[in-house]
């Protein structure tokens, strides 16, 4: 199994659209076994991958197993949750664990805790292993794909605690470059203070058995550039996001030098679709799976056979970058 977060601390850039996409496209085309944990407390890509019948008879539910599920029994003091559910998403072929608002409501709980797992103490260690305990029993899928908030919080910490790789999302503008800065230098202060904590502890034999990994920066995913093909038909994107996209590469190998996996750094592209994404959304079904049954008319079948062979290579070369 290995595990990858969805991650920009820089929101609108298409980041929930992209995971659903890639993660219909590997269990459907690339025959990997596929788990959505949708860790983000805006819970969108819950809302792409079920119809709202679905999603109001899971939240109408008392007992309905979210994410909140995963997290609410530390934050009464009761350890790591007994029990895991998945929701099968029929229309994107993966399994979902699906988001919940109240898991905002954690926040302050795994801030509080970090304070102690920094001084070694093994509840508050416990607390934000939460996520490297859930994927321990996860093992049995080929991918889980973790939907994060574009924050650098206690929540998204944990899970980067926890995950093997992490891929960016970003549009093509200066606020992404220097999201890229802020990860970098937030992504080293928590791991020195884990790894303090960590040599702190008195009693190791207490520790969970679970191992945690350092999240590796897999690449990024240009998305939202306007584009036109060249005299030999091949996608570029305009003068003014070259612009910007030049500078990517240099600010990233600053930043993640010791955590890269290679060269060339963006994993793929993927352009403005326009109306197609919104109409995914409502179908709830991946962009490349509408069809006339979905309002697919004229022109918009050519961009749907795009849009398949779009998200084919960003799924293609992510696996195998893995």
């Amino acid at each position: 199994m290995n595990s990858v977060a969805f991650f920009n601390n820089k929101g609108g850039v298409g980041k929930t659209t992209l995971l659903c996409n890639i993660a219909a496209y590997c269990s459907m085309y690339l025959g990997k076994s596929v788990c959505v944990v949708d860790a983000d407390p805006q819970c969108n890509a819950t809302q792409y991958l079920f119809k709202d019948s679905i999603i109001d008879s899971l939240y109408s539910e008392s007992k309905g197993f979210t994410i909140y599920s995963i997290i609410e029994p530390l934050t009464l003091g009761e350890g790591f949750s007994k029990k895991l559910e998945t929701k099968r998403s029929a229309n994107f072929k993966v399994d979902v664990i699906p988001g919940d608002p109240r898991l905002a409501l954690t926040e302050d709980t795994l801030a509080s805790d970090w304070g102690g797992a920094r001084a070694g103490d093994v509840r508050g260690i416990r607390t934000n292993l939460v996520f490297a305990e859930l994927l321990n029993r996860l093992q049995d899928y080929d991918l889980v794909f973790f939907d994060v908030s574009p924050s650098l919080g206690a929540i998204n910490r944990s899970i980067l605690l926890a995950v093997d790789y992490f891929v960016s999302p970003m549009s093509i503008d200066i606020f992404s470059l220097k999201a890229f800065e802020n990860i970098a230098e937030w992504i080293d202060d928590w791991e020195s203070d884990w790894a303090n904590g960590l040599k702190n502890v008195k009693d190791k034999s207490r520790l969970p058995t679970f191992q945690t990994s350092q999240a590796t920066f897999l690449g990024y995913v240009t998305q939202q550039y306007l584009a036109k093909k060249d005299s030999s038909g091949t996608r570029r994107a305009v003068q003014a996001y070259e612009n910007i996209r030049k500078n990517i590469d240099h600010i990233i190998e600053s930043s993640f030098s010791d955590r890269v996996v290679k060269k060339p750094f963006e994993i793929g592209t993927v352009p403005n679709l326009f109306s197609l994404i919104p109409m995914s959304q409502s179908r709830n079904k991946p962009v490349f799976e509408l069809t006339a049954a979905d309002g697919i008319v004229g022109a918009h079948f050519a961009k749907v056979k795009d849009a398949k062979i779009i998200f084919g290579t960003v799924a293609n070369n992510l696996v195998d970058r893995i």
